[in-house]
């Protein structure tokens, strides 16, 4: 069987057995939560300062790069 010939079928074979797949393990996670309106709600926000590297180094002279 020549699988270049197939591929299509092999590729809609596979897309039907993901999506199945998919909504069989799909569990239901959602939580109804209802909040009183008289109550004070803090979300917790995370450290928005992302770190940055900085590279530094000396550019190598044609000397230094024939000999790499």
């Amino acid at each position: 069987m020549n699988i270049a010939k197939h591929m299509e079928v092999i590729f809609a074979a596979a897309v039907v057995v993901a999506g199945a797949t998919s909504f069989a393990t799909a569990a239901d996670g959602r939580v109804d939560i209802y909040l009183p309106a008289d109550k004070a709600v803090v979300v917790a926000k995370a450290d928005s300062v992302l770190p940055t590297v900085t590279v530094t180094a000396k550019r190598l002279t044609a000397a230094e790069k024939a000999v790499l």
